[in-house]
């Protein structure tokens, strides 16, 4: 089953929501970092709220990044995604171990812990958007509902999850974003708050082998949603050499000519997808000519 992400409206416009099922990319990504099942988890979680939240974006060019920063073993996990339904990021610590939490669960707040939660809205304006919020639990689901409610005063109800097998690959993963819209009656609040009353957690749903839509149709049945797109979505990781090139010359003339000066090729690797580059002494050479470096 493909990845997909799934767009709708329902109570007459007054609710907006989001769903995806991302278990492909996640167990790619899991595979390209060799993470761990709690680091698994949240890198997840992380790449499934990416997706959706991409997805609010207008332009293809627009690029969101959520970052977390945590005082917990794993550190942190940064996210990019575009309106398209492409998605990559990578875990600061890729192999923490830590016991089940209190409910017998992968203990995806232990290896974050107290922390931050950032989003950047990069949309082509001269300064992007940033919005910061302290993390609420570190389950992330719970602090991207804090961020909405906080930082853009939207209400949101957000449910994440990711299912890890026995032999740490991915069985299934997945999530939904639901909003409210400016001037939702509070007789559609009540009603959306009893739908949300009966979900257990979204591998509960994914795990029968629902799709995406078939996910936002079972939540929002009473409050007769509409879909109105659905978009595949994948990990993607668009770096180049020329790319790489182009931050390898940001270090500066002096290091450039350090690294010249040791007659070694230099390899760099990209953060996101473990792609290796390497340059050789005259490719640095050909650098500092250019003047690429400063």
């Amino acid at each position: 089953m493909k990845d997909q992400m799934v767009r709708a409206f329902a109570a007459d416009g007054m609710i907006r929501a989001f769903a995806a099922s991302t278990g492909n990319l996640v167990e790619e990504a899991r595979a390209i970092h060799n993470t761990a099942p709690v680091v698994t988890a949240a890198l997840g979680r992380m790449l499934t709220a990416g997706v959706m939240m991409g997805a609010m974006m207008k332009n293809p060019e627009d690029r969101l990044t959520i970052k977390i920063d945590g005082a917990g073993p794993m550190r942190g996990v940064l996210v990019t995604a575009d309106c398209s339904g492409n998605v990559k990021g990578y875990p600061y610590e890729n192999m923490v171990i830590l016991p089940p939490n209190a409910k017998g669960k992968l203990d995806v707040s232990g290896a974050i812990g107290a922390g931050i939660l950032t989003v950047i809205s990069d949309t082509g304006l001269k300064e992007p958007y940033v919005g910061q919020v302290e993390l609420v639990s570190g389950e992330i689901a719970e602090d991207i509902a804090y961020y909405y409610a906080s930082s853009e005063q939207v209400p949101s109800s957000v449910g994440l999850g990711v299912l890890v097998n026995p032999d740490s690959t991915v069985n299934c993963a997945g999530g939904f974003i639901i909003q409210l819209m400016p001037g939702c009656p509070e007789e559609t609040i009540s009603r959306l708050e009893e739908c949300m009353k009966g979900v257990t957690g979204v591998t509960d749903i994914l795990k029968e082998g629902k799709t995406a839509e078939e996910m936002l149709r079972g939540l929002l049945a009473p409050l007769d949603p509409v879909v109105t797109d659905t978009t595949d979505c994948s990990f993607y990781c668009n770096c180049s050499r020329e790319r790489v090139s182009r931050a390898l010359m940001t270090v500066g003339e002096k290091e450039l000519r350090s690294m010249i000066s040791d007659g070694k090729p230099v390899e760099l690797s990209c953060h996101f997808c473990g792609k290796s580059y390497t340059f050789s002494v005259k490719d640095l050479e050909r650098m500092l000519k250019t003047g690429g470096a400063s």
